[in-house]
C-alpha cells in the first residue's frame, strides 16, 4: 500500500496553523458579537444533524477531530497528526493539555466514545455519513487512538473534519433535552454554552482556556432570523453586527451604503434537482389533468428534455444577480474526483421538446417541485424560476418552497416526486458527495445515505466502492472521475448553479475571512482597531 501520513508543521505548537489568534484589544473583555444568521442549530447535540447551519453553530462549542482551513484543506484540530498504519487502521495523535468546559481533560477515550455514540443518535440526518468507514476505535494511550476501518479508507481524515468530540463522561443516555438545557453541552470549543431558544438566539460566552488562543468576544449571540429582509433590517438598525446569506438582490444596495461592508466569497454548495426514479411515484404526475400510473422520470429522454430546457446562465444572472456559476456536475470543478470532460450544459429548447414528444408527452405533464425556503440564499426564488423555465417545455410545474424543518424530514421519507436542494462537498472529494447521493443505498457498506433519487447503476456503485478503498491518489481520482461522468450522463440529478456567499457588516468594524463552506464562525472574526 501507499502509506499516507499527515503531520502538523510544528506539532509542539499549541495553536492551529492559519487560525487567527487576536491580541486582546483594549476594552475587549466586555465585547459582545451579535451575528444574524438565516438558519441555526436543530438542537445542541453536535451529532444530531448533518445540516450545515447545525454544524456551523455547534463548532463554537465543540471542536472537530481534524481541522479545516477556509478552503477545506486539512489542518490539525484536536488531532495534531494522523497516519495510516496499515490498510485498515488509522492512528491519530491528539493535542495535549486540552480541557473540556467542565475542566476535565480531553483524551483518546473521548474520541472513541464520540465515534461509538454517533450511530445511536436518532437525529433526522444521520452523522454516520462521516463515520461509515469506521468499525471501531482502540485507545492506545491517553493521547493516541487507532480507528479500525472496513477496508482501506483513504478519505477518513477528510470525513473526521466533521466529527465533533463530546466528553465520554456524559454517557450514552443524554439526548436533546439534556443538550438543549446545557447539561450535556460540554465541549472543548472556543465558547461555552449559555442558553438557546429554538429558532431564536444561541448565546455563548468565551472559553478563557481554549487551546486555540484568547478570543476578543466575551459573549457571542447567534440570532436566527430566517426572513432575509428582517435580517438586513436588523443589521442596518444595529441589532446585529454581521449578517450572513445576504440575497443577491440586496447586494448592490448594500454596497452603495456608506455604513456597510459587503464581503463576497466562493462556495462549495450546488443546487441540484432530484428526480424520483421509483417505479411508483409518491405523488403521481398528471397528463391532461388526470393522474397517470407511469413515472415519466424513468425515461432518460424526459430527464434530458428537462435538463435541456434549463438556461443556467440566465438563472445565475437573473436569480443570483451574477453571483452564481452554472454547474455541470455535483461539486466544484477543482475538487478531487470531478471531471474535466463534462461540457457546460446549455439550453436547447427545440431538442428538449422533441425528446419529450418521443417519450410520449408532447403536451407535457403536471408535477410539483419541492425545495427549501431558508437553507441557502435564493433557494425559493430558484425553485420558482425553474418552474417558469420548464413551462416553456409545456410542463406545468407547481413550485413549493418549504422551511428546512418541514422539507428535509419529508425528503428523507421519500415523499417527493421532484425536489431541489443545495448540497455542499464539505470534505473536498467525490467519495463524500457521489457516494452519499448516487450510490445505491447500502447501510452495511455506508453508501447512499442521501440517495433521494432512488438511482441505481451497478457500474457507478463499483467505481465508487473501488475509489473509496484505493490508497493510490491517481488511481482513486480516475475511478471517481469515471463515476462522475457516467452518473451525470444518466441524469438522476441535475446540477443547476453554485451560488457565491455574501456577508454584510458595519463599515470598518471587522476583519473577516470567508470560507467556502459558508460558515460564519465568531473565532474567525476579529474587531478592527479603533
Amino acid at each position: 500500500m501507499q502509506r499516507r501520513q499527515f503531520l502538523s508543521a510544528g506539532v509542539a505548537a499549541a495553536l492551529l496553523p492559519g487560525l487567527p489568534v487576536p491580541a486582546r484589544a483594549q476594552g475587549a473583555a466586555s465585547r459582545t458579537l451579535t451575528v444574524g444568521v438565516r438558519t441555526g442549530p436543530e438542537s445542541i447535540d453536535p451529532h444530531w444533524s448533518t445540516l450545515g447551519g447545525h454544524i456551523e453553530a455547534l463548532r463554537h462549542i465543540f471542536d472537530s477531530l481534524v481541522g479545516q482551513d477556509e478552503n477545506l484543506g486539512l489542518q490539525p484540530g484536536l488531532a495534531l497528526s494522523w497516519k495510516a498504519v496499515d490498510d485498515t487502521t488509522w492512528e491519530f495523535k491528539l493535542r495535549d493539555g486540552v480541557k473540556f468546559h467542565d475542566g476535565s481533560d480531553f483524551t483518546a477515550e473521548d474520541v472513541k466514545f464520540s465515534l461509538e455514540r454517533i450511530p445511536v443518535v436518532t437525529g433526522p440526518m444521520s452523522m454516520t455519513l462521516y463515520t461509515k468507514r469506521a468499525t471501531g476505535a482502540e485507545v492506545v494511550d491517553r493521547l493516541t487512538v487507532r480507528v479500525k476501518t472496513n477496508g482501506p479508507a483513504p478519505s477518513l481524515p477528510n470525513d473526521f473534519s466533521r466529527l465533533m468530540i463530546v466528553s465520554h463522561k456524559i454517557g450514552m443516555e443524554p439526548r436533546n433535552e439534556q443538550f438543549n438545557s446545557g447539561q450535556a453541552a460540554i465541549g472543548t470549543g472556543p465558547f461555552r454554552f449559555v442558553k438557546w431558544e429554538p429558532r431564536g438566539d444561541l448565546v455563548l460566552e468565551r472559553n478563557e482556556g481554549w487551546w486555540g488562543g484568547a478570543q476578543p468576544w466575551a459573549r457571542v449571540i447567534r440570532r436566527e432570523i430566517p426572513n432575509d429582509a428582517a435580517r438586513i433590517a436588523a443589521l442596518k438598525s444595529g441589532q446585529v453586527d454581521i449578517a450572513n446569506y445576504i440575497p443577491a438582490t440586496d447586494v448592490a444596495a448594500l454596497q452603495r451604503d456608506s455604513t456597510m461592508d459587503v464581503v463576497v466569497g466562493d462556495s462549495v454548495y450546488v443546487f441540484n434537482v432530484y428526480f424520483n426514479l421509483a417505479e411508483k411515484l409518491p405523488k403521481p404526475v398528471k397528463v391532461d389533468g388526470k393522474e397517470i400510473a407511469a413515472n415519466p422520470f424513468l425515461d432518460p429522454r424526459v430527464r434530458e428534455a428537462m435538463d435541456l430546457a434549463i438556461d443556467r446562465r440566465a438563472l445565475a444572472r437573473v436569480v443570483f444577480e451574477g453571483l452564481a456559476k452554472p454547474m455541470s456536475q455535483l461539486m466544484p470543478d477543482n475538487f478531487f474526483g470531478s471531471s474535466k470532460n463534462l461540457p457546460e450544459r446549455r439550453p436547447d429548447l427545440a431538442r428538449a421538446k422533441a425528446l419529450l414528444a418521443e417519450a410520449g408527452y408532447p403536451k407535457g405533464f403536471e408535477v410539483e417541485l419541492f425545495s427549501t425556503s431558508n437553507r441557502l440564499p435564493g433557494d425559493s426564488a430558484l425553485c420558482e424560476a425553474l418552474a417558469q423555465q420548464w413551462s416553456r417545455l409545456g410542463l406545468k410545474v407547481a413550485p413549493n418552497a418549504l422551511t428546512g424543518t418541514v422539507f428535509f424530514p419529508a425528503s428523507t421519507r421519500g415523499e417527493y416526486s421532484l425536489q431541489m436542494s443545495g448540497w455542499g462537498t464539505l470534505t473536498g472529494e467525490a467519495a463524500y458527495t457521489y457516494g452519499a447521493l448516487l450510490h445505491k443505498p447500502d447501510a452495511q457498506k455506508g453508501f447512499g445515505g442521501f440517495n433521494r433519487s432512488n438511482y441505481s447503476n451497478p457500474e457507478v456503485d463499483r467505481l465508487l466502492e473501488q475509489g473509496s478503498a484505493e490508497l493510490d491518489d491517481a488511481k482513486r481520482r480516475a475511478l471517481f472521475e469515471r463515476a462522475t461522468e457516467i452518473s451525470m450522463k444518466d441524469r438522476p440529478m441535475l446540477p443547476i448553479v453554485m451560488p457565491q456567499t455574501v456577508w454584510a457588516m458595519g463599515k470598518g468594524k471587522f476583519s473577516f475571512t470567508t470560507r467556502v463552506d459558508q460558515e460564519t464562525l465568531a473565532h474567525r472574526i476579529t474587531p478592527k482597531a479603533g
